[in-house]
């Protein structure tokens, strides 16, 4: 594929954030094209590779950086390390979303702010620095951007893990999701989930997958119980 000047220019930049300068551009501008580009090679096929690549760097700075925890402990770290809400931090603090091609409707339906879309460019990029730097190449820029993520203190929880201990630890029924919406084209859909818990009360979130819509809804769940004047009992 031709890459304008403009292009090569924002490539650049992108390649001082990632750390590497490619040696096949096309590689590089494959991995930020979204699927929605049809008929030019996008960024799926390195994102199943990317995603494998950050699994094994962030179990190996897990392992290293926790030598005495157990394997729960470390497996809830892991998680919190590869999951989307990470990656997509990782794509704001290389100021990825600008930088990935997507048509104009993918645009307006909210494509550069969909989490799921800047994981999987954040997975494909990391698959595209594997095939031309090999694993020490992809792994100094995980090893660079995701180190700020490992806690040091209590392995971290997910919110959907908190707010189920926080019922059983009171007697409660189990929290209940239920899918109210599904829509949107098949590469950016949207789905609205909602959780209660009895007595908690409930809420509701939208995200680009049924598991990103579940996870925000008990986030803002569990911190309205958080927030609570009088504890909830």
């Amino acid at each position: 594929m031709s890459i304008s000047h403009k292009t090569s220019s924002a490539i650049g930049r992108l390649e001082k954030a990632l750390g590497h300068s490619f040696r096949n551009k096309d590689l590089l501008v494959q991995a930020l094209t979204h699927p929605s580009l049809e008929g030019e090679p996008n960024y799926q096929r390195l994102e199943f590779l990317g995603d494998r690549i950050i699994g094994m760097v962030a179990a190996g700075m897990v392992f290293k950086t926790f030598p005495k925890e157990r394997e729960g402990k470390l497996s809830r770290r892991f998680s919190a390390l590869v999951r989307r809400e990470t990656l997509a931090q990782v794509a704001g603090d290389i100021d990825l979303a600008g930088h990935i091609r997507m048509t104009e409707t993918t645009v307006r339906a909210g494509g550069r702010e969909n989490l799921s879309i800047l994981s999987d460019v954040v997975e494909a990029l990391v698959g595209a620095l594997f095939l031309e730097a090999g694993l020490t190449g992809a792994a100094r820029f995980v090893e660079a951007n995701w180190a700020k993520f490992l806690n040091n203190g209590k392995a971290p929880k997910d919110p959907k893990s908190a707010l189920q201990e926080w019922a059983q630890g009171r007697g409660r029924p189990l929290p209940e999701y239920q899918v109210l919406k599904s829509e949107g084209p098949d590469h950016a859909p949207r789905f609205t989930v909602s959780v209660s818990v009895e007595g908690a009360g409930s809420k509701t979130s939208t995200g680009s997958s049924k598991q990103e819509a579940s996870v925000k809804a008990a986030e803002a769940l569990f911190e309205q119980i958080q927030k609570a004047k009088k504890p909830l009992t």
